[in-house]
């Protein structure tokens, strides 16, 4: 009788095709190098990381001191990167910058997977996008009140919620990665909401027609978070199972299996919900409003692109090929810089070294920790001066974030110019600054904060008294 210790016995580790294995050799009453050759047959080919780096396009180059060693490390971590063993294209944008240790893709990275989808590669703001709608000539501090009155920023979702369409709710229902109800309580309580970080609303005027124009930017929020941690537990679980030595962080979901196939589908449901919660943002701005919509398209830049098997693993970049835009408007794309700065309306063209992308914004030389160490010698209030001088600029929770103030970005210029020296991109139009709203430090207000704060409020009182109350004793 062969049990699971024959195997283990054997040298094969336990796994989910045991079970499976067992039924048919006891059945077939296999023994010897005829068990021993079935076994091998059916257990997963285990596949191993690249013993050398595939090669990868860098559209980047350093400007600077400060950039030198940030450009260092985004080509350190992109060379561990392309030791993963499914991917078979790379490239770098100029607004590249490392996040998450060495081999894991950088924002502003493109990575090309054969037949793999590497959730880590999405990152949890899956389809974090842009939209923009053209008004008309309004006046853009209307567009920037009524918005700012309408939106949503910080954590966790709205009380007025918008109501979640029917036939969105009934595709979340149907797969098997977006039915739970977690799940579905951010998909109704997250929409109309915009996050924090680096998500804006951005209101200015066409430099060509002097027309406004909204802009909002941000992902699929708690909705696509909670996705993505699915993703990495089915993806750490085929990576154990086919291979082991790739680092954790690149684990994927082979496409050609059933869980692929339903993660995919799960991509493209969050694809659609984020879209719509742009939409939401700037269909009732505009009614409310009561003006005319003249234009409006959108773009994600962080999401996977499919063509045939392979899979564009875009963590901060901005698809310029309509082949990956299904609902591409005229080839326009949108890339911002910074609040102090014109968002660009692109095309372009896909090229041997960009593989159809461009950059996504102007991106970081420095963590927003490092740069709030840099801006010690000011004031939060003094900082915001400067750097806003002459914009309307407003934080959601009403608390300064000096990380999302324009000093915190690279130099917008040098990526402009990097963009034309590597083909990234024509620029067809730009949209000038009027002010934005951001989300702001809102975790200062964060109920966790808040009861931290009366907790160490009440204990220095309580020592307070204490004293008192020895000093009254001592006279």
């Amino acid at each position: 009788m062969i049990t699971g210790k024959t195997l283990i016995d054997l040298g094969f580790k336990p796994n989910k095709w045991f079970k499976e294995a067992i039924e048919y050799a006891n059945k077939y009453n296999l023994e010897g190098d005829k068990l021993l050759n079935y076994l091998e047959s059916i257990r997963p080919t285990i596949i191993e990381p690249f013993s050398v780096a595939l090669d990868y396009h860098k559209n980047i180059r350093a400007e600077s001191d400060l950039e030198i060693s940030n450009v260092e490390q985004i080509h350190k971590t992109m060379a561990e990167l392309m030791k993963t063993p499914t991917l078979v294209d790379g490239a770098v944008m100029p607004d590249a910058c490392p996040t998450g240790g060495t081999g894991q893709i950088p924002v502003g990275g493109i990575a090309v997977a054969k037949n793999a989808i590497h959730p880590a590669m999405h990152s949890a703001d899956i389809c974090c996008s842009v939209m923009m709608t053209n008004l008309g000539q309004i006046d853009p501090k209307k567009v920037l009140d009524k918005a700012h009155s309408l939106t949503h920023f910080g954590g966790g979702g709205r009380k007025d919620i918008f109501d979640l369409p029917r036939d969105l709710e009934d595709k979340i229902k149907s797969n098997r990665f977006l039915n739970s109800e977690r799940s579905l309580s951010f998909a109704r309580t997250h929409l109309g909401t915009q996050g924090d970080g680096n998500h804006f609303l951005y209101v200015g005027r066409s430099e060509k027609t002097g027309e406004t124009m909204l802009v909002t930017h941000h992902g699929s929020r708690g909705f696509g978070a909670n996705l993505y941690s699915t993703g990495m537990k089915l993806a750490e679980f085929f990576r154990k199972e086919i291979s082991p030595k790739t680092l954790a962080k690149n684990a994927w979901i082979p496409y050609d299996t059933e869980e692929g196939n339903q993660y995919w589908e799960a991509l493209q449901i969050i694809r659609e919900w984020t879209k719509l919660n742009h939409k939401l943002i700037h269909d009732t701005t505009q009614r409310r409003l009561k003006v005319e919509t003249l234009d409006q398209f959108w773009n994600e830049h962080n999401f996977v692109f499919k063509e045939d098997d392979l899979f564009y693993h875009a963590k901060g970049a901005t698809p310029l090929d309509d082949k990956f835009v299904p609902d591409s408007k005229d080839g326009l794309r949108l890339i911002p810089l910074n609040m102090s700065e014109p968002i660009l309306i692109v095309k372009g063209e896909t090229t041997d070294s960009n593989l159809g992308f461009a950059p996504h914004g102007a991106g970081r030389d420095v963590s927003r920790t490092q740069h709030k160490k840099s801006k010690g010698d000011k004031t939060k209030e003094q900082i915001f001066a400067e750097e806003t001088e002459g914009l309307d600029v407003r934080f959601f929770s009403g608390h300064i974030d000096i990380s999302e103030l324009p000093s915190a970005y690279k130099n917008a210029q040098n990526v402009k110019d990097q963009m034309k020296e590597f083909g990234l991109g024509e620029v067809e139009d730009k949209i000038l600054p009027y002010g934005c709203i951001m989300a702001g430090d809102w975790q200062i207000d964060a109920p966790w904060k808040v009861k931290a704060r009366k907790k160490r409020e009440a204990k220095e009182r309580k020592a307070k008294n204490k004293i008192s109350r020895e000093k009254y004793r001592n006279g």
